[in-house]
C-alpha cells in the first residue's frame, strides 16, 4: 500500500486538486479517499481497466522561490490525488462507472472544488547513484 511505484514510459498522468469545504479536515475525508483509492486499485487495476498507480499528497505550504516565476508566493490549502493510467479513455471509463462514482460522491460532498487535469508523459528518469 505504501511501496514505491514504477511507471511505463508513455503513461498518462491525471492530477486532481481537491479543496475541502471550510471546517472540513483531511481526517474527515481520509476514509472517503482511502475507499476511492482501494476501489480504483482493485476494480480498474492493470488489465481490468488501465489503472497503473497512484499517490495522494497534502500541500505543505511550501512555494519554491527558485522554481516559481509568479509574483504570488501563496497557494490555497489543498490535496492532490495523482493517478497514472494506460490511457485517458481508460480513466474516463472508470470514472463514469457507478462503482467509482458512488465512492467519489462521498468525497465530493466535502469539497468546495476539484479539478482533474490530464498530462502526457514526455520524459522520465532517475538519479544516478
Amino acid at each position: 500500500m505504501f511501496g514505491p511505484i514504477t511507471l511505463p514510459f508513455g503513461a498518462k498522468m491525471l492530477f486532481n486538486t481537491v479543496k475541502l469545504k471550510p471546517g472540513v479536515t483531511f481526517d474527515d475525508v481520509e476514509l472517503a479517499v482511502g475507499e476511492i483509492c482501494s476501489v480504483v486499485k482493485e476494480t480498474y487495476g492493470g488489465d481490468k481497466g488501465g489503472f497503473l498507480a497512484g499517490q495522494v499528497f497534502k500541500f505543505s505550504g511550501f512555494v519554491s522561490a527558485e522554481g516559481s516565476l509568479s509574483e504570488s508566493r501563496t497557494a490555497d490549502d489543498h490535496y492532490a490525488i495523482v493517478t497514472y493510467w494506460r490511457s485517458f479513455e481508460d480513466h474516463e471509463k472508470s470514472h463514469a462507472d457507478e462503482v467509482f462514482h458512488s465512492k467519489f460522491a462521498a468525497l465530493a460532498a466535502m469539497c468546495s472544488e476539484t479539478k482533474e487535469l490530464g498530462y502526457d508523459m514526455l520524459w522520465q528518469g532517475t538519479a544516478k547513484s
